[in-house]
């Protein structure tokens, strides 16, 4: 394997704050309920990650003692920070240390300045559901606010996400996190809005079969061009559910558990929901499932439109080609 298809994520930040938990949580289909019988990592727990197939994701989840965290900066520090591609640093909004824990930050960031200048840097501001509702989106633009001023002589430019175990949060802030590291991200975008031009669907998504994460979904990327194009202020539109990243990750695991455990071996799904949606749910590439939702053109839902399923199926396996070439671009 290439140097270039091993991508080093260093997870860091203080004992406690949640690290372990949404580790399992994203690559291990815990619960938020399992993780509550979790003890403390110890020094560094690797986890080896296969991605879209060519990439492995060699997540290290830095245990938050702070007898180990003097080793990280110390004895160890050429072996940890050297060839990281992304810092996922921890934040506990609960924390009675909070200069310490920053303090532990301005280390990373000076150890990243020494041994991986081009590292990305992620900021998760972690168990946002302890906090009061009305205050969460002021804490957190404060606590961005610091952190960003901190590291401007680091030159290094920090993304930030509020996040919890306990909502859909965790998922989007994984999903861009994993996305950034993957080279060719406009043309899965590109493709797959061409896509939605051939099926007229409500949304099309496409998720890295591994991992379960989002990498792609037409209404996030038309979102996002709105966004430009009015410098309107973030947030999703009214017309999608804050809690579909969860809702839809949690979909597709518990089709793949189902197709596992049957002897049968079909590739595709078709749901028909009662509010005249439905949703296909099929394998677009060895490294991709895609799930398209559209409204039903029958006018009575009671029949079952079997045309207009084959119609869909078979532009799926049309579109098969474009996505595999995508994936072999380097």
């Amino acid at each position: 394997m290439s140097q270039s298809s091993r991508k080093k994520l260093l997870l860091m930040g203080r004992s406690g704050s949640g690290k372990s938990s949404m580790r399992l949580i994203i690559f291990s289909n815990y619960s938020a309920f399992d993780t509550r019988r979790l003890g403390a990592t110890i020094d560094v727990e690797h986890s080896h990650l296969r991605f879209l197939g060519n990439m492995t994701l060699n997540l290290w989840d830095c245990g938050g003692q702070d007898v180990f965290m003097d080793n990280y900066f110390t004895s160890q520090k050429d072996h940890i920070f050297k060839m990281v591609q992304v810092l996922i640093h921890v934040f506990d909004v609960e924390s009675k240390s909070i200069n310490k824990d920053i303090d532990i930050f301005v280390k990373a960031l000076t150890n990243l300045q020494q041994f991986s200048l081009d590292a990305k840097i992620f900021v998760l501001l972690h168990k946002m559901d302890l906090v009061q509702i009305d205050k969460r989106a002021e804490l957190f633009h404060i606590m961005m606010d610091r952190l960003q001023k901190i590291s401007n002589p680091y030159q290094f430019k920090l993304v930030g996400f509020p996040t919890s175990i306990w909502d859909e949060s965790l998922y989007k802030a994984w999903s861009l996190i994993v996305c950034s590291l993957i080279p060719n991200m406009n043309l899965f975008n590109s493709s797959l809005l061409k896509l939605n031009k051939i099926l007229d669907a409500d949304e099309i998504i496409l998720f890295e079969k591994t991992t379960f994460l989002v990498i792609s979904s037409t209404a996030l990327i038309q979102h996002q061009m709105q966004l430009q194009a009015s410098e309107s202020t973030p947030g999703l539109p009214d017309a999608l559910d804050p809690k579909r990243f969860e809702k839809i990750s949690n979909i597709i695991k518990t089709y793949k558990q189902s197709t596992s455990k049957l002897r049968a071996n079909f590739l595709n799904l078709v749901i028909r929901g009662s509010n005249g949606l439905q949703f296909y749910i099929d394998v677009l590439t060895d490294n991709l499932f895609i799930m398209i939702v559209l409204k039903s053109h029958d006018d009575d839902s009671k029949f079952v439109n079997t045309h207009e399923d084959l119609v869909i199926l078979d532009n799926i396996k049309a579109a098969r080609k474009w996505f595999e070439k995508i994936e072999n671009t380097k």
